[in-house]
C-alpha cells in the first residue's frame, strides 16, 4: 500500500513538473469479470457497453483462443463504410449481410478494431488477430463466448468505431471496471511522464 501511494504521488509530482500532452484522448477499458467495455475520458465513463471475451480464458499464447490482458492500442480501423451486419473474412467484406441472431452463423460483422499489444504479456495480440468486432450472436453478449476477440452488438461497435481513432489506448483487465479505470489512468500518467522526460532530455542534449 505504501509503495502504491509513493508511486501515485511520484507520478502526480512528475506530471506537474514535466510538460505533458495538453489534452488527454479518450481511452477504452474492458472489464473481463463484468463483461463490460467503457470509453473513458478524463477518468470518467463516457460510454458503457456489454461485450463478450473469450470462452477459453485469458492469455496470449499462440492458438490459445484466449483474450489477452494489459495495455493495447487500436492499430487499424476496418469497415467504416460497410452496411450494418456486413460479414468480414480475413478483414475483407464478403458481400453477405446478416441480421442479429441469424441462426447457425457466427462470423465477424459490421466493424473491426484491430488491436496491437504494448506489453510483453500481450505482444502477440496483433499477429493473433485480436479485434474488437461486431457479432450476429447478440443474444450471448454479456457472457465469455468468443474465440479471443472482444465481441459487441453491431449498433454498439458502430458507435464505438465512430468515437475512437487509431492509436486509442485500451486496457483489458481481470478486475472490476472501477479498478480497471484506475489502473489505466495510472499507466497513462506513467507513459506521459516517461515521454515528457525523454523529450526534455533530448532538448537538453541538443542545447
Amino acid at each position: 500500500m505504501r509503495l502504491h501511494y509513493f508511486a501515485v504521488s511520484f507520478l502526480c509530482l512528475a506530471a506537474a513538473v514535466l510538460p505533458t500532452r495538453a489534452t488527454a484522448q479518450p481511452s477504452i477499458v474492458v472489464s473481463v469479470p463484468e463483461q463490460t467495455l467503457a470509453v473513458v475520458d478524463g477518468g470518467r465513463v463516457r460510454e458503457r457497453y456489454k461485450i463478450s471475451t473469450s470462452k477459453f480464458g485469458l492469455g496470449d499464447n499462440p492458438n490459445s483462443y484466449a483474450t489477452p490482458l494489459g495495455s493495447l492500442e487500436i492499430a487499424s480501423k476496418i469497415g467504416g463504410n460497410a452496411p450494418m451486419g456486413t460479414v468480414f473474412k480475413s478483414r475483407r467484406p464478403t458481400g453477405e449481410i446478416l441480421r442479429p441472431n441469424a441462426p447457425g452463423r457466427d462470423p465477424i460483422v459490421t466493424r473491426i478494431l484491430w488491436l496491437r499489444g504494448l506489453e510483453r504479456e500481450n505482444a502477440r495480440a496483433y499477429s493473433r488477430g485480436i479485434y474488437i468486432h461486431g457479432t450476429p450472436v447478440e443474444k450471448l453478449i454479456g457472457r465469455p463466448v468468443s474465440y479471443g476477440c472482444i465481441r459487441m452488438r453491431s449498433n454498439d461497435v458502430t458507435r464505438l468505431f465512430n468515437s475512437v481513432r487509431v492509436g486509442t489506448k485500451i486496457e483489458i483487465t481481470n478486475a472490476r471496471l472501477s479498478r480497471g479505470i484506475a489502473q489505466a489512468t495510472l499507466k497513462e500518467q506513467s507513459r506521459n511522464v516517461r515521454v515528457a522526460a525523454q523529450t526534455r532530455g533530448t532538448r537538453l542534449a541538443a542545447n
